[in-house]
């Protein structure tokens, strides 16, 4: 069975670090679009950012942009997000999550449980 299972969610200061890891089992993700979302408290889940098979990638807005880097180890199966120069609004829930959507912005099949990321100020 297809499973994604997020890490390296935590408690941090404003300005630090995380690098969030996604592991994928059960099925090869390699050629499909992986995506992380996050769900801050009481707000909707929103799209952060996504990979392609090729590398290529896809981010939100510009509140990430520059700060967050998404990347991919299709050989140990893995994505990853980098977050650099953490902010108190960053504090959610990251999901990872995969789609056969080339776009990146449609309906993803497969979900991770999620990783708490707290941003403290």
């Amino acid at each position: 069975q297809a499973q994604l299972v997020e890490s390296g969610g935590g408690l941090v200061q404003a300005g630090g670090s995380l690098r969030l890891s996604c592991a994928a089992s059960g099925r090869t993700f390699s050629t499909y679009v992986m995506g992380w979302f996050r769900q801050a408290p009481g707000k909707e889940r929103v799209f952060v950012a996504a990979i392609r098979w090729t590398g290529s990638t896809i981010y939100s807005a510009d509140y990430v942009k520059g700060r967050f880097t998404v990347s991919r180890d299709n050989a140990k199966n893995t994505v990853y997000l980098q977050m650099n120069s953490l902010k108190p609004e960053d504090t959610a829930v990251y999901y990872c999550a995969a789609t056969q959507d080339p776009s990146g912005r449609g309906d993803y099949n497969y979900w991770g449980q999620g990783t708490q990321v707290t941003v403290s100020s």
